[in-house]
């Protein structure tokens, strides 16, 4: 998927989709469904890597037609608009970091994240049983992250982000809310 033009030139997308094994059968579905311009965080680290690169082929081509942004988590490199949670393979890329901890914001800031997704906000289906952290100490990080921008991660809804977002975050990031 060749780069469309450098991201600074572009702005960063406030609604992203967070792919997923949950996500599987329902992720071309998903990605249309998502407002154009938005971005698409592509893990699926439980298939092997022919089948994810051809899901990746798949999305990107969707992505491309919606005007979405494409970043790829994991170790490949399949020339996506930017990487999740490592340094940037090249500059130009978008870097997202999750991040969960005082100690992993500081290493995005160090990275030069453009974006940070903290999490989890609210319970969560994907890491059950994990300590939300609700509002006040998802306002209290989200301010340590200074200037780099946070999506909110863990249990939204759109009803949820409209609140947070009106607040203390620059976007919102889900799995379930696109794909159910």
């Amino acid at each position: 998927m060749p780069y469309r033009q450098p991201y600074k030139k572009r702005s960063l997308p406030k609604v992203w989709l967070m792919t997923d094994l949950r996500s599987d059968d329902g992720v071309d579905a998903a990605v249309r469904k998502l407002p154009v311009g938005s971005g698409v965080i592509f893990r699926h680290y439980h298939l092997p890597d022919a089948e994810r690169f051809a899901l990746f082929r798949r999305i990107a081509r969707i992505c491309r037609s919606r005007g979405h942004v494409l970043v790829l988590a994991g170790r490949n490199d399949w020339s996506a608009d930017g990487v999740h949670g490592r340094p940037r393979v090249r500059p130009h890329q978008i870097l997202t970091m999750p991040v969960h901890s005082v100690t992993e914001i500081r290493r995005a800031q160090a990275l030069g994240a453009d974006l940070v997704f903290l999490s989890p906000l609210f319970p969560t289906r994907s890491h059950p049983g994990a300590r939300a952290l609700g509002i006040m100490q998802f306002s209290r990080l989200a301010k340590i992250t200074g200037g780099t921008k946070v999506i909110a991660l863990g249990g939204m809804t759109r009803s949820k982000a409209q609140a947070i977002t009106r607040r203390v975050a620059y976007g919102w990031a889900a799995i379930d809310a696109f794909t159910r």
